[in-house]
């Protein structure tokens, strides 16, 4: 017997009310793929308020590593919190401020001595990170990919570049930031192949935006993403990332690692970038940082944090509880290898979705690392033309029949289950998508060619 259960039709009643005064009473500026109401959940496996079970392969947008409600990071929430609750560290001393900050400078890429910065979520640590690297440069400007997503506060905005809706109506945005192609092979913006390019899009970098309208020693920082999340989990090519550290870092311009969504696990290592062998200068860190409790921290070269006491704090940043709740987080993921686990299983995932890629015209693209794995769902192969309609169809078909899964970018499913979840677990997961995804190959089918009736795509 599997671990799907639905026993009412999805959305069931409890679930339709909770939707309902949701909907009335908060804000109108959240964008939900579908009504799943979370009642409770161990592990990979989640329960709705009307007693459906279902298969996650959100992780809470990429946050519970551990899956959700891990027990010795509930057990030390809890001893935590019946000590003290709060006590604002940018004022005060509490024990596990110094215990955290040594781990994060311990697992972060480069040997060199690091400092922490503690905030309460992604786009703050994106803040505290273009404060300090303008700060310590006295450089006025920022480096963004297209494609990027940073976070939704005013600096962050400024350097996401992900989707119209995001920026629309919310101009000026901080002045001085300029994007730049993000290595989307699948898609390249110049229209070249890699290898053969000889990376052009780092060429143009520095033929095209150096030479001509951005003078590099204007530029405080290049903020990037490994692998870039929200815009559809695009991977670079190897080589691309020492090829960019090689541009930059003679002009003095700070790399700001965004490891928020694709570190602490997720690609099989602790942080991204160390599948690209690459030193960054700070690392952005939050989601998966504390199983589900905000923190964030930025890890910077010792160096790079010369700016001055009362030049920048948080109130709430680096939280007792969720410190305690991070360090038992990062205790867990040691002893149960969950990053060999996720490397381990993401293969597995990635040979049964390449599978799918090779058996239906509607999968353009397979790509990712670990348990961070996007699918580009398309019209037809030869025209590569993005299908939003197939990819809500396949998210729509998947979560009625009990596995949560949502997209990224135009037409991309996203896969970034919790690490510990198993084979089994995954592979009744991608039963379900399969056959989803064969229904939305037919109906592409069909789109193509009105007089076309078969029903799977396979046949």
């Amino acid at each position: 017997m599997g671990a799907i259960r639905i026993a009412v039709e999805p959305p069931g009643p409890r679930a339709r009310r909770v939707v309902e005064r949701t909907e009335r009473l908060t804000s109108t500026s959240f964008l939900r793929q579908y009504p799943f109401v979370m009642k409770s959940g161990k592990g990979a496996i989640l329960e709705d308020v009307d007693g459906n079970r279902y298969i996650d392969m959100n992780a809470g947008i990429a946050v519970l590593a551990l899956g959700t409600a891990p027990d010795p990071v509930v057990r030390a929430i809890a001893r935590a919190a019946s000590r003290f609750t709060h006590y604002s560290y940018t004022d005060f001393y509490y024990e596990g401020i110094p215990r955290l900050a040594a781990e994060l400078a311990r697992i972060t890429p480069g040997g060199f001595r690091k400092r922490v910065y503690f905030g309460n979520s992604g786009a703050e640590a994106t803040e505290a990170a273009m404060k300090l690297t303008r700060y310590h440069s006295r450089r006025p400007r920022f480096l963004a990919f297209t494609g990027a997503f940073h976070g939704r506060t005013m600096g962050a905005l400024s350097l996401t570049a992900s989707k119209p809706v995001q920026v629309r109506g919310f101009s000026p945005l901080v002045p001085g930031v300029e994007h730049v192609p993000y290595p989307y092979c699948y898609r390249c913006p110049f229209g070249k192949t890699f290898p053969d390019c000889g990376f052009f899009c780092v060429d143009f970098i520095e033929d095209q935006l150096f030479r001509r309208h951005v003078p590099p020693d204007e530029v405080a920082a290049f903020f990037v993403e490994p692998i870039q999340g929200e815009g559809g989990y695009v991977v670079p090519p190897d080589g691309y990332f020492g090829r960019l550290k090689r541009l930059i870092e003679p002009h003095g311009i700070a790399l700001v690692d965004d490891e928020i969504q694709a570190g602490m696990g997720r690609t099989g290592r602790w942080f991204a970038m160390e599948h690209f062998g690459v030193e960054p200068d700070v690392v952005l860190v939050a989601k998966a940082i504390a199983s589900g409790l905000p923190l964030s921290a930025m890890i910077a070269r010792d160096e790079l944090m010369d700016w001055p006491p009362g030049s920048h704090a948080s109130t709430f940043g680096g939280n007792p509880v969720a410190v305690e709740a991070a360090l038992a987080t990062i205790r867990t993921m040691r002893r149960m290898r969950v990053l060999e686990n996720a490397e381990r299983v993401g293969e597995h995932m990635m040979r049964r979705l390449e599978e799918m890629r090779e058996r239906y015209e509607v999968v353009g693209d397979v790509r990712g690392k670990g348990l961070m794995i996007g699918v580009e769902l398309v019209r037809d192969k030869s025209s590569r033309e993005p299908s939003p309609e197939a990819a809500r169809r396949v998210v729509d078909y998947s979560w009625r029949h009990g596995v949560l899964l949502i997209t990224a970018g135009v037409s991309t499913l996203r896969f970034a289950p919790p690490l510990v979840i198993t084979e089994e677990l995954a592979d009744e997961a991608l039963d379900v998508v399969e056959e989803g995804m064969r229904e939305a190959d037919a109906e592409e089918r069909r789109r193509r060619d009105p007089r076309d009736r078969r029903v799977f795509a396979n046949v």
